[in-house]
C-alpha cells in the first residue's frame, strides 16, 4: 500500500498495466454491474445543470428511464447512481456507428456543450474509490471484461497510474500525483535506475 495525505493506494495501481480497448471491450464497464455508475455528492446539481445539453446524445431508451426516474436515482444499498436501461445499460450511453456503447456526457464534453468529462468513477475506472471516515481507498477493481485493457496496458507498457493520469489529477491534485509518482517510481526502478 501507498499512503499519501488521507489516501491508502494499492500497490496495483503502479504493478498492473491498464489501456481502454473500446474495440475489444465494446464499452462492457457502461453495460456490466449491480447499479448506475456511482455519483458524488457535488455530482447533483452538475447532472442536473448538464442534462439538457447531454440529452440529444442519448438513445430514446436512456432519454425515457430520464424522464421517469430522474437524472439520477438510488441503487438499492442506497447509493445516488445513473439510472440504468432495463437493469443493464447506463441511461447516459449510446451506441456509435460501430456498436461501442459511448458516454453522452463525455460526447457533450468533447463537443464543447458542457464543462464536465463524465462522473469521476467513470473517470477513474478501473479504480474503485471507497472513502472512510479518515481516508480513501483507492483499489483496481479486477473484472474479465478488462482483459483486453490489460493485455493492451502491458503491450504498450502503461502501468494503471499512468494511463489514469488525468483523473487521479482531477480527483486528489498535481502534487498527490506527482507524490504517487515518486512513490510508484521508487517501488518499481525501471532498469536504468537499478544500479
Amino acid at each position: 500500500m501507498i499512503l499519501i495525505d488521507n489516501t491508502c493506494v494499492s500497490d496495483d495501481l503502479g504493478d498492473q498495466f491498464f489501456v481502454c480497448n473500446l474495440q475489444k471491450c465494446q464499452g462492457a464497464c457502461c453495460v456490466e454491474g449491480d447499479s448506475g455508475a456511482p455519483l458524488e455528492d457535488t455530482e447533483l446539481p452538475i447532472m442536473k445543470r448538464i442534462y439538457r445539453h447531454v440529452e440529444p446524445y442519448l438513445s430514446e431508451a436512456g432519454k425515457a428511464v430520464i424522464a421517469r426516474e430522474g437524472v439520477y436515482t438510488k441503487d438499492w444499498e442506497g447509493d445516488i447512481v445513473t439510472p440504468v436501461i432495463d437493469g443493464k445499460e447506463c441511461a447516459y450511453a449510446f451506441y456509435d456507428e460501430k456498436n461501442i456503447l459511448k458516454c453522452g456526457i463525455e460526447a457533450a464534453y468533447n463537443d464543447g456543450k458542457i464543462d464536465f468529462k463524465k462522473p469521476i468513477s467513470c473517470h477513474l475506472y478501473p479504480i474503485r474509490v471507497t472513502k472512510y471516515e479518515q481516508y480513501h481507498a483507492l483499489n483496481y477493481d479486477r473484472w474479465d471484461i478488462c482483459s483486453p485493457a490489460c493485455e493492451l496496458g502491458e503491450s504498450l507498457g502503461v502501468p494503471l497510474y499512468k494511463f489514469l493520469k488525468e483523473p487521479l489529477i482531477r480527483a486528489y491534485g498535481e502534487a498527490w500525483y506527482a507524490e504517487l509518482v515518486k512513490e510508484v517510481e521508487e517501488r518499481n526502478p525501471t532498469p536504468d535506475a537499478i544500479s
